[in-house]
C-alpha cells in the first residue's frame, strides 16, 4: 500500500509517499480502505523531531473509509462499513490502515467531513468531561476559535453550559454563531470577562497556551477548575491539570457526535482537502497558520469522496 512517512526530520520536503506492507487488524479493530485522513498540527511536530525520536515515521492518527477486513471479536461492524476514527499506530494516511477505535460514519457526512471530526471532538470532549462541565456551568475557553476549541464550545453549549470564549475581533461573530459570548484575548482579559461574568466563571479550559494561566486560575476560583491541553510546563508551575489522551480518552463522543450534527446543535468545520501525493504541500499550508478549520487528505481512487459512492 501507499503510505506517508519520512526517514529523516526536517520541512516538509522530507515525507515521502513509499510502499509498505499492507497492516492487518488485531483483536476488536478493523482494517478501513481510507478514503480520506486528517491533518493536525502534531503532524509537523513529529516530522521536525519535536515528539518522538524513532526513524522512519508514519503520520495521522484519525481517518474515515470502508471497512475491508476484521479483527477477531469485532463487534458491531461488517465488511463494507462506512466508519471514522482512530488509526491503531498513527499511520492513518496511507491506503490502508487499522482503526483501534471507531463509529458508523453519520449519514450527513462524507468521507472528508468524517476524516476531520475524531481528534478534535476527543480532545474537547476529554477536557470538558475531565472538567465536569454541565448545565447551567458557566466555562470559559481560551482560544475558542481552532478547531478543538470550537469543537469544545460546541460540546459544552450542548450540555447547556454558558461558554465565554476567547478569539481575535476578527472570530467573534463565528464564535456567536456558535453559542459563545466572545472577548479578545490579551491584556484585559480578566477586566473583559468579569464584564460578562461578574463573579468570574465555574470552569476554564486553556486551548491556546498562550500564558493565560493565571488569569484562568483567578477568574475560576482556584487551579482545580482549570484545564489546559496546550500549556504542559505552566500546567506544572500553577498545578492545573494537563490534559493527554493517555489519562482516559473520551471516545464516547465518537458514537454521539451524529445525532449533534443531525439536531443542529454542531456545526462541521471547514474542510481543505489535498490528494496524498500532495502531502508536502498540506504541511506548507497548515504551517502558515492561517487555516481556518481542517486540512484533510483525500486517499483511494478518483471520486470515492462520498458516502455512498
Amino acid at each position: 500500500m501507499k503510505a506517508v512517512r519520512f526517514s529523516r526530520f526536517g520541512g516538509p520536503e522530507v515525507l515521502e509517499i513509499v510502499d509498505l506492507p499492507d497492516p492487518h487488524p488485531g483483536p476488536g479493530q478493523v482494517r478501513i480502505a481510507v478514503r480520506a485522513a486528517g491533518i493536525n498540527a502534531s503532524d509537523w511536530k513529529k516530522r521536525r523531531g519535536l515528539m518522538d525520536e524513532e526513524l522512519p515515521q508514519t503520520l495521522g492518527y484519525e481517518a474515515a473509509g470502508v471497512v475491508d477486513e476484521l479483527g477477531e471479536g469485532a463487534q458491531d461492524v461488517a465488511v463494507g462499513d462506512l466508519v471514522f476514527g482512530f488509526s491503531a499506530e498513527g499511520a492513518a494516511q496511507a491506503e490502508l490502515t487499522v482503526l483501534s477505535h471507531y463509529a458508523p460514519i453519520p449519514p450527513l457526512l462524507d468521507f472528508s467531513a468524517a476524516a476531520a471530526l475524531p481528534a478534535a471532538i476527543e480532545t474537547a470532549m476529554r477536557a470538558i468531561d475531565q472538567l465536569g462541565v454541565a448545565k447551567g456551568s458557566t466555562l470559559l475557553i481560551n482560544g475558542a476559535s481552532g478547531s478543538v476549541g470550537s469543537a469544545a464550545v460546541q460540546l459544552a453549549v450542548a450540555r447547556g453550559a454558558r461558554v465565554i470564549g476567547t478569539a481575535g475581533p476578527a472570530n467573534h461573530d463565528y464564535l456567536r454563531s456558535l453559542g459563545a459570548e466572545p472577548v479578545a484575548y490579551g491584556e484585559g482579559l480578566v477586566d473583559r470577562v468579569r464584564a460578562l461574568a461578574p463573579d468570574g466563571v465555574d470552569l476554564a479550559l486553556d486551548v491556546a497556551g498562550s500564558g493565560a494561566l493565571p488569569e484562568l486560575i483567578g477568574l475560576a476560583g482556584g487551579p482545580e477548575h482549570v484545564v489546559t491541553i496546550a500549556d504542559f510546563a505552566g500546567a506544572q508551575e500553577h498545578g492545573v491539570r494537563f490534559s493527554r489522551g493517555d489519562s482516559g480518552r473520551a471516545l464516547h463522543v465518537l458514537g454521539e457526535i451524529g445525532e449533534l450534527i443531525e439536531s443542529g446543535r454542531y456545526s462541521l468545520p471547514a474542510v481543505q482537502t489535498f490528494p496524498l501525493a500532495e502531502i508536502a504541500e498540506a504541511h506548507r499550508v497548515g504551517e502558515d497558520g492561517h487555516v481556518r478549520g481542517k486540512l484533510v487528505l483525500v486517499v483511494g481512487p478518483p471520486h470515492t469522496d462520498a458516502v455512498d459512492a
